[in-house]
């Protein structure tokens, strides 16, 4: 890990650089902050298509 990755915090929901809360608290690293700020998005997406699979 180095200091410029990125991260979205699952606890206080904000994205942060560099040391932060432990990575079960987190997700990432991510290279920017833009794909830090759309970890979220991301994650809940591929949840629904993967219960939409279990529904086939």
């Amino acid at each position: 890990m180095s200091d410029g990755d990125w991260w979205f915090n699952l606890r206080t929901q904000q994205v942060e650089q560099g040391q932060g809360d432990p990575n079960s608290e987190r997700l990432g690293p991510y290279a920017s902050r833009e794909e830090a700020e759309g970890a979220l998005g991301r994650m809940h997406a591929r949840t629904e298509a993967f219960d939409a699979e279990d529904d086939d």
